[in-house]
């Protein structure tokens, strides 16, 4: 029987990525992205919940979360769940459960004034290579960023740009 370990989310990075670069040049980014519902409970109250999902990226994906992702920016992951377990010092079994992203969309407009925030959306994908970002014709031949919100699309396999978004 076939199985399935798919991971979508929307949410906003809890703090800046955390890079560390391996041997050979592998680079690999983790962060924390937060996504809330709100809801009404019994007494008709509005609550809201907010879940903390740990998401790490390889290569490419890293160096673009490196240069680009800050704290509070939206973002789309797409990925798959990983949980991991280890020995703390005091010898207890622990876990801890990840999402290793393949997919990484920045939400949110192109960024404005000279600050260096990165506001501006932009997708990239995992693969081999490295995660170089360009512009991706959409089917009616014109790119994707429209005006100032919204998502740009990226796809690894055309020519680079020198804009990130």
């Amino acid at each position: 029987m076939a199985s399935v370990n798919k991971v979508i989310l929307i949410g906003n990075l809890g703090k800046d990525p955390e890079v560390r670069h391996l041997e050979g040049g592998v680079s690999v980014a983790r962060f924390p992205i937060a996504t809330s519902e709100t809801f009404k409970d019994k007494s008709g109250q509005r609550q809201e919940r907010t879940e903390w999902h740990n998401i790490v990226v390889w290569r490419g994906l890293a160096e673009v979360a490196e240069k680009y992702l800050k704290k509070g920016n939206p973002v789309y992951i797409e990925g798959k769940l990983r949980t991991n377990n280890y020995q703390d010092k005091e010898g207890i079994q622990r876990y801890s459960t990840e999402i290793v992203a393949d997919n990484m969309t920045m939400l949110g407009g192109r960024p404005t004034g000279d600050d260096n925030s990165s506001s501006g959306g932009g997708q990239y994908q995992a693969s081999s290579a490295s995660a170089s970002p360009s512009p991706a014709a959409s089917s009616s031949g014109s790119s994707s960023y429209g005006g100032s919100g919204g998502a740009s699309s990226f796809q690894q396999n055309d020519e680079p740009d020198d804009l990130p978004f």
